[in-house]
């Protein structure tokens, strides 16, 4: 298969992105959302490391550049409707979230819908620099 046409399977959205979910190949929990772009994707099937573009910064983002905590991708997949990437990772140093956590969904619902509110589920691994993540 050529390379645009693995990368013209994708559905990108009206500005050339794919939301992208990275998920633990051994425990499966869902560590972290992010998007890509044609480049970080095409970088990812590179490197071998999963790089994401960061809508806010306006660029690639190589994970774990500064922290060290890299996302090895061990398998790709694309969902039934082509619009959803997965990533299925080996979380190194086992660190996804910039908040020091395993997993960027620490928060969970606690209550009912009248009476609950997000509480901390997980702790921090390690007290990190968000900007280093």
């Amino acid at each position: 298969m050529s390379s645009a046409r693995w990368l013209n399977k994708v559905k990108w959205d009206d500005q050339g992105l794919v939301p992208v979910i990275a998920q633990e190949a051994i425990t499966n929990d869902v560590l972290m959302f992010a998007w890509m772009n044609r480049e970080a994707l095409t970088k990812t099937v590179e490197t071998g490391e999963a790089v994401y573009w960061s809508r806010s910064r306006k660029k690639l983002w190589h994970k774990g550049e500064e922290s060290g905590h890299f996302q090895k991708v061990l398998e790709m997949r694309l969902d039934c409707d082509e619009d959803v990437v997965l990533l299925k990772i080996e979380q190194v140093g086992g660190i996804a979230c910039h908040t020091g956590r395993h997993s960027c969904f620490f928060q969970k619902f606690d209550g009912s819908l009248n009476d609950g509110d997000w509480v901390t589920a997980d702790p921090i691994v390690d007290d990190l620099d968000s900007t280093h993540l």
